[in-house]
């Protein structure tokens, strides 16, 4: 048996500029601002937004992470929350749920950053435990 426990995980996400980050993550999928950091008054962002036991990093510092990076969330009320984004007036994107072949419905979001948020409502959430 392991001797530590895992209490959390939150994944790091590159972006390049704040204020489309905020419109994205909060103005559109809903998340809200936990806390910023700077090092100084010109330096890149590192932040966490989250929305709904959700935590995300987000960092515009080089070598914290890749763009083009996809987290898997698991979900329930998938549709509750595609009729939420969808109804708000973001331009950029309108993404639809599919219903994957591997048991789940899924929408995967994509942010300015090439980032992708992959929402999956496991058609049997106890079994992929």
């Amino acid at each position: 048996m392991d001797e530590f426990r895992i209490t959390r995980t939150v994944p790091i996400l590159r972006i390049f500029a704040v204020e489309k980050a905020k419109e994205f993550y909060c103005g559109f999928l809903g998340f809200a601002v936990d806390w910023e950091h700077r090092f100084g008054d010109d330096s890149p962002v590192y932040m966490q937004v989250s929305r709904a036991g959700l935590a995300l990093h987000l960092s515009e510092h080089h070598g914290d992470a890749c763009p083009g990076s996809t987290v898997h969330i698991e979900l329930m009320g998938i549709d509750a929350f595609h009729s939420a984004i969808t109804a708000k007036p973001y331009k950029y994107y309108k993404p639809s749920i599919q219903h994957e072949e591997w048991g789940a419905r899924v929408m995967v979001v994509t942010d300015p950053f090439g980032n992708r948020l992959r929402f999956a409502q496991p058609d049997n959430p106890v079994a992929n435990r």
